[in-house]
């Protein structure tokens, strides 16, 4: 983007000190000229790796206890994550305990074989050796072996040169090897992981001579490949930069092919869901994060996110989200976060249409679904998934259609129509749906509240069917008869609003045309302009629904009736009509 305004653009200069910052391209150098991550597909999933119980942990203002710690865990290996970081051991007696029960549950074989246990540690010699105490005797452990690379970093916190930082990486490095080796027939079941922090505003000759110095000091090898992690720890540039960096990294490290290139983004910028997914793209093979997305600051990328953004391409996330809310309540209170009602995926309304227009797009693409699977002779949550507004069936992830369409004073006919047919079986004529939708917004807009199924089936109720049996207008007695094929008549006793009685009769082709005709005799005329029924489906049992559309003086209402019995819902359909006209 040039820095011309365009006339169309009326936008002014702010008071914000823009000017006090750098972009991206003045701190660091991105030298991949010729990129190919923007032609890549995903086609499989990464390795995902769990970080809630370390780096998600050490951003809560009430860091997990054991208890929380285990639950969280178990809740990991339920849903199929292979590879989980599970503590900083050296940071506290709470998180080396932690690790100390794993090895206890691990040598009950309480712990699945093939679920590697991950612990942190800086590169300083006590805390290592303080990390190795707390794996003892366990086998399948990843050490997870970090330090800062970037210039600030450097300058003011290690305060020391690149040689310097590079020679206090290499002598952890060495360290971590060395006590791996006299853990003697377990130190072949030990991997390593190296993490320059701040990755992306390390300058990349550096990091990858840092990082090759570290993949010759752990002998990378097929049978011991070396994991290396490249955080985006403060997230700086757009996200296409940080493919950048991940792709001249993954084709420039050494021994490659004995390499598990690793990323793990934070979401500064609140674009960590992209950096992750582009340097997947980039030649990533691992993806750090925590699930919904804890961390320091506006968190980790969101491992929930990322799962369900492949299951929505058609791809497996080898990990399992058909109950959402379990794993989200879980998270919740081991966290004492709460998720965004508006989180992706998980969150409380994500799949919830208030708006008419999504309301009525969302309704028409679940009768097609359906249709659709019956058509293919398979059940619905087998069909191929195409209705409008909601990326992934809900039903993927153990949410009910029920919280799909919810009615306020923004939503239009199409939303209260799917809720009266879900909820209770009423399946509003299409003519009827914007008249009643009228009703609700009234009732909406007055108490400005969303509208319950319950409350929407109350207002119908109160608005159409009490009037058809308990107005004040009333057939005390009514006979309906068909004296030949063809003619039917009816007698019956009109009580007027003021309570006066009349017998009235009438007849016609059928008993409605009979009794429109014996109430014109009793002074109350009604054109019937359409007449629909229905089975009710659900909710009211073996009921019939009678809708019709009435003309008198200029005027036209709905009028609705329900009963076991046809004859009698078209009755009190006639006197709802009648009711609302002559009140």
């Amino acid at each position: 983007m040039t820095g011309v305004t365009p006339f169309w653009n009326p936008q002014r200069p702010s008071p914000m000190p823009s000017h006090r910052y750098r972009n991206v391209f003045e701190r660091v150098d991105v030298p991949l000229r010729e990129r190919s991550w923007p032609d890549n597909r995903f086609t499989a999933a990464p390795l995902w790796v769990p970080v809630d119980l370390r780096d998600g942990n050490q951003a809560l203002a009430e860091p997990m206890d054991t208890a929380r710690k285990t639950k969280m865990f178990d809740l990991f290996v339920r849903m199929g994550y292979k590879e989980i970081e599970v503590a900083y051991p050296s940071a506290s007696r709470t998180d080396f305990d932690f690790v100390r029960s794993l090895a206890a549950r691990q040598a009950a074989g309480d712990l699945p074989e093939d679920v590697a246990i991950s612990v942190f540690t800086p590169a300083r010699p006590e805390l290592i050796e303080r990390t190795f105490e707390s794996v003892a005797g366990m086998s399948n452990v990843l050490v997870h072996l970090y330090t800062a690379t970037a210039p600030a970093w450097r300058d003011l916190v290690l305060r020391g040169s690149r040689a310097d930082v590079k020679a206090l990486v290499a002598d952890a490095a060495e360290l971590v090897a060395k006590l791996a080796d006299r853990r003697g027939p377990d130190a072949g079941s030990m991997r390593f992981e190296f993490s320059p922090e701040v990755f992306n505003l390390t300058e990349p000759d550096y990091v990858l001579e840092v990082c090759d110095r570290v993949t010759e000091i752990w002998d990378a090898c097929a049978d011991r490949p070396v994991v290396h992690n490249l955080p985006a720890t403060v997230e700086v540039a757009t996200p296409n930069i940080y493919a950048d960096q991940i792709e001249y990294m993954s084709r420039n490290l050494a021994r490659r092919e004995h390499v598990i290139l690793s990323v793990h983004p934070h979401n500064d910028r609140g674009t960590g869901v992209a950096c992750a997914e582009l340097a997947v793209l980039a030649g990533a093979q691992r993806v750090e994060g925590c699930l919904f997305g804890n961390g320091e600051r506006t968190g980790n990328v969101d491992l929930v996110t990322l799962g369900l953004n492949l299951h929505a391409q058609g791809v497996d996330p080898m990990v399992d989200f058909s109950d959402i809310d379990a794993v989200k309540a879980v998270v919740e209170e081991c966290n004492r976060i709460e998720v965004h009602p508006r989180h992706p995926y998980g969150g409380e309304l994500v799949y919830t249409a208030f708006s008419g227009t999504h309301q009525d797009a969302i309704s028409k693409g679940m009768i097609h679904h359906a249709a659709r699977a019956a058509e293919l002779g398979v059940e619905a949550s087998q069909a191929p998934w195409d209705v409008p507004y909601l990326p992934i069936d809900p039903a993927d992830v153990g949410r009910s259609y029920e919280g799909v369409i919810r009615v306020n004073s923004q939503s239009g006919k199409g939303g209260m129509a799917y809720l009266l047919r879900t909820h209770y079986g009423i399946d509003l004529p299409k003519d009827f749906q914007p008249v009643f939708s009228k009703v609700v917004q009234r009732a909406t807009d007055e108490h400005g509240r969303e509208m319950e199924p319950k409350d929407l089936w109350e207002l119908f109720r109160a608005t159409y069917l009490a009037p058809g049996e308990d107005g004040a207008w009333t057939l005390a007695e009514s006979a309906f008869t068909e004296p030949e094929p063809g003619e039917h008549r009816v007698a019956a006793v009109l009580v007027r609003a003021d309570g006066t009685k009349a017998e009235v009769a009438g007849s016609g082709n059928g008993p409605l045309s009979a009794l429109t005709a014996a109430l014109a005799e009793a002074g109350v005329p009604i054109e019937v302009a359409d007449y629909t029924q229905q089975a009710v489906t659900s909710g009211v049992d073996a009921a019939a629904a009678c809708y019709l559309r009435c003309r008198a003086g200029g005027r036209e209402v709905w009028g609705v009736g329900l009963d076991t019995s046809v004859l009698t819902a078209t009755v009190r359909a006639a006197l709802s009509a009648v009711n609302q006209m002559f009140d």
